[in-house]
């Protein structure tokens, strides 16, 4: 992929990552590709060893790598302890989105005269800025946003476009939000007298921490009464759903499709691979890593990793074992019996 917005010097580079240099410092590179696709105009990385394969044939300036393979680079390396970190550095250098918006509000966007805009905010076209917003420094609000009334953004976050929050929203520094995605909506909240539902007003709100990431039509729903919380460097993947009140620690990550119930709490460093099911009012210990598509229905209390459910196989065998997972309560009764049996003898 070429990407044209500047170019840097390896030596440049090699400053910026803290990396060690081998070859020309003066080389000029303008753009980030992948080990195959790269071409004398780009930097490329080597993080992981199936990719060991495309390494001796590159054609790239440069290759960002561990140590241990330095001596199999054909071209010149910069080599660190983590060659991931590095190009995740990498990538922030040559995003073309990086420092593209000026500062301003748009002739379009709807600014009520009580909020409060820092320096160097940009407000996009057909935004909404509700009474009683504060917008820090640095704030990007893309084109159709929503940002409700007595909300709260720290500085340099960013909003692109049509992302909707609702009142009383607080949004700490560096967060980014992508589109579609609701801050602050309603609990699911409701009594049933018998015959029908009865709305329960979500009287809290939503408060998320410094350099959070929320991916595209997710959805974090507001407090019931108190808040919902989502701390710091939490990463949020698309299309996760979190509701009323659950509580998720610094530093844990949660892959697209993950659901969690009202009021469950989440430890910090926890990772919820895709699709993974939180039922509601549990408590996930630091530490733990759930594994993709897995329903969780109790509190877990030691770090580690967990599973549920069964891996893809052959449909016909999956069938025979359906069958077989309907008898294993008759056959441990069965079994029981037996072995109540044999002490017997």
């Amino acid at each position: 992929m070429n990407q044209d917005a500047h170019s840097l010097t390896l030596a440049e580079i090699a400053t910026r990552l803290g990396a060690e240099l081998r070859g020309n410092g003066a080389q000029r590179v303008n753009g980030l590709a992948t080990l195959r696709d790269a071409g004398p105009e780009h930097i490329t990385f080597l993080a992981n060893r199936a990719y060991l394969k495309d390494l001796a044939d590159t054609r790239a300036a440069a290759v960002l790598l561990h140590s241990s393979h330095a001596q199999s680079c054909p071209v010149a390396s910069l080599t660190l302890a983590n060659p991931y970190l590095g190009y995740a550095e990498l990538s922030r250098l040559f995003d073309p989105l990086a420092n593209r918006e000026s500062a301003g509000v748009h002739p379009s966007a709807v600014v009520a005269e009580d909020a409060r805009l820092g320096e160097g905010v940009s407000v996009g076209p057909q935004a909404v800025i509700e009474s009683g917003v504060v917008l820090g420094d640095g704030v990007i609000v893309g084109p159709g946003c929503v940002v409700g009334a007595d909300t709260r953004i720290g500085a340099d976050s960013r909003l692109h476009a049509n992302v909707t929050l609702y009142h009383g929203v607080i949004i700490g520094a560096r967060a980014i939000l992508h589109s579609g995605c609701v801050i602050g909506g309603d609990g699911f909240g409701f009594a049933h007298d018998g015959k029908g539902w009865h709305k329960i007003a979500q009287l809290g709100g939503v408060v998320l921490g410094d350099d959070v990431e929320v991916g595209s039509c997710s959805s974090i729903d507001r407090g019931a009464l108190g808040d919902t919380l989502i701390g710091d460097d939490v990463k949020i993947d698309s299309q996760v759903q979190i509701a009323h009140n659950v509580q998720i620690g610094e530093h844990s990550a949660l892959a697209g499709c993950v659901g969690i119930a009202g009021s469950t709490r989440v430890g910090r460093h926890c990772m919820l691979g895709g699709g993974v099911g939180l039922s509601g009012h549990l408590t996930i210990c630091d530490g733990v890593q759930v594994t993709g598509m897995s329903l969780v229905t109790n509190s877990i209390h030691e770090p580690g990793i967990y599973s549920s459910g069964t891996g893809a196989m052959d449909n016909a065998q999956w069938r025979r074992n359906a069958v077989r997972f309907k008898q294993l309560d008759d056959i441990a009764r069965r079994l029981s019996r037996l072995e109540k049996a044999e002490r017997g003898a």
